[in-house]
């Protein structure tokens, strides 16, 4: 019974490790992308082994982010209380988590047809490589989002093996969403990072500013949706989605407040999580009910 306990609490503290409630923001779009790749719900076997792709890609980018910034994450106060600086988990053990699920995306990628295998180790190096540009560029906020931008252009791969138009615009849609708030999160740290030597928009440019430009992004995001609009001939459901969607991230943008943790948990986070899930639900009852 406690060889049980000691192995469900190991697996609870890698899943607090790589956040994965945080899979909402990407999960959704990858969904969107199958049902439009796939025009109906795709085959089992296709659904099956793109969630397992996708678990699998985000788990590794995310374990291996922690490993690589355990430097700054013990210094910052504000992170100093993460699994690994507090050695909660060992680096030897992350470095098999990250490991373990980049094999099984590899082989979820193979079992959907070559060009998604082909593009596995690509994939790999994209979703590893974000860990580094906090080092040397302020766009490291949009390269977190190009990277998690991937879930809705790989999922529409696996669905058809093919390069379109749509995926494209949808992971467009993922980046800008992604790097926006992640430029709200970074608000938090402009003093530490500034210390550190690392990049982020509100380190560089002001917190002020930095807060105009995630509003910008959010903006063309809202914009591209409603392309996606025509591009995929979608109805009434379909706006009402990003009408509510796009409220939410003006309220999000109206509650920020760096000095609160609370608030900027609730803005960057939990906010979000309901934005990508209202859109996900208004398009597929669109595309299912219209």
């Amino acid at each position: 019974m406690q060889s049980i306990q000691r192995v469900v609490a190991k697996v609870r503290l890698f899943g607090e490790l790589v956040m994965f409630s945080h899979t909402l923001f990407s999960l959704p779009f990858a969904l969107i992308s199958l049902i439009w790749a796939a025009g109906g719900i795709p085959s089992g076997r296709v659904m099956l082994w793109s969630l397992i792709a996708l678990v699998a890609a985000r788990n590794g980018a995310n374990a291996f982010n922690r490993i690589v910034d355990l430097p700054y994450d013990a210094a910052n106060p504000r992170t100093a209380e993460r699994h690994m600086p507090r050695k909660l988990l060992l680096p030897r053990e992350v470095y098999g988590f990250v490991i373990g699920n980049f094999v099984l995306f590899i082989i979820a990628a193979g079992m959907l047809n070559p060009l998604c295998l082909a593009l596995s180790p690509v994939a790999i190096l994209l979703v590893c490589s974000y860990s580094y540009t906090k080092r040397f560029t302020w766009l490291c906020h949009l390269f977190l989002g190009f990277t998690i931008a991937s879930a809705p252009v790989g999922a529409w791969f696996a669905v058809t093996g093919t390069v379109a138009f749509t995926p494209f615009v949808l992971g467009t849609v993922v980046m800008l969403w992604i790097a926006g708030f992640d430029i709200i999160y970074a608000t938090q740290d402009v003093e530490f990072d500034r210390k550190a030597r690392l990049w982020s928009v509100p380190s560089i440019f002001g917190v002020e500013r930095a807060l105009r430009w995630a509003k910008g992004l959010h903006g063309i995001m809202v914009m591209l949706l409603m392309l996606l609009y025509y591009i995929e001939g979608l109805g009434w459901l379909y706006v009402i989605g990003i009408v509510l969607a796009a409220v939410l991230l003006a309220a999000e943008h109206q509650i920020v407040k760096p000095s609160s943790r609370k608030r900027m948990k609730l803005a960057s986070y939990n906010l979000n999580q309901v934005i990508s899930m209202i859109i996900v639900v208004f398009t597929l009852a669109d595309f299912f009910l219209l």
